[in-house]
């Protein structure tokens, strides 16, 4: 379970976040969306321990994220929204890498990395440098990669942009499994069909704040008569400057 309270973060004189509470449940998928700058980023940022709060706290499965960085990071796999691979390794050898980070070797490694790469489509790109990637090859490779150690807690920013409609299909149907798995998925994305598809749980945020927050169905019932896209679009009118 990943929770947040009271969260707050600054950038000189603006407010990212101003005391953001919202949870994700294990075995459920939970989107958080907002416009641009709303701050879901530096939240997930937080959440990832990349940067500090300045105020309020997060756990990730009971596990304060300042008080023992170390030890959130190997709870979560993280797919930010610049994939960042080295371009001068093999996609096995991204995924490798990191494999050995959380303490993965031998035989154990080789199969989880091969077992990713079927499961994710890799094997033709496997053995290439990632210097010449796709978009949507890098975000495969950096999701295999966030995955490698078989996490509970998964945080995904933006988690299909760049990849084709077939891609889409198989990531969703991912994660999917993970969530049938008991796993803690959060998720940011821009895309509300996307979200329609796949979410337990929906967080609105805007300007720093909660907008909304709810299942699906509850939203539904807050704002009757109107679509998801209508719903985030009222309930960020309704907290933004």
């Amino acid at each position: 379970m990943i929770e947040v309270v009271s969260l707050a973060k600054r950038f000189g004189d603006v407010r990212a976040l101003d005391g953001v509470d919202f949870s994700a449940g294990d075995g459920r998928i939970t989107g958080l969306l907002g416009p641009n700058g709303a701050g879901k980023s530096t939240c997930l940022r937080i959440l990832s321990t990349v940067l500090g709060p300045d105020a309020g706290t997060a756990r990730i499965g009971g596990v304060d994220v300042t008080a023992a960085p170390l030890e959130v990071r190997r709870l979560i796999g993280v797919l930010p929204h610049n994939a960042g691979l080295y371009p001068q390794l093999t996609a096995r050898e991204n995924i490798e890498y990191y494999g050995r980070l959380h303490g993965l070797d031998g035989k154990r490694l080789r199969a989880r990395v091969d077992a990713l790469v079927e499961r994710l489509g890799l094997g033709a790109i496997a053995d290439r440098k990632a210097k010449g990637f796709s978009q949507g090859e890098r975000t495969k490779v950096a999701l295999a990669r966030a995955m490698v150690h078989a996490p509970r807690h998964v945080l995904l920013d933006e988690p299909t942009a760049g990849l084709d409609v077939m891609a889409t299909r198989e990531l969703r149907d991912w994660l999917r499994e993970l969530r049938a798995d008991g796993c803690c998925v959060l998720l940011s994305s821009h895309v509300m069909q996307e979200i329609e598809a796949l979410v337990d749980e929906i967080v609105i945020i805007a300007s720093g704040r909660i907008a909304a927050r709810g299942t699906p169905e509850a939203l539904s019932a807050r704002y009757p008569g109107l679509s998801l896209e209508e719903i985030f679009v009222e309930a960020v009118r309704s907290i933004s400057p």
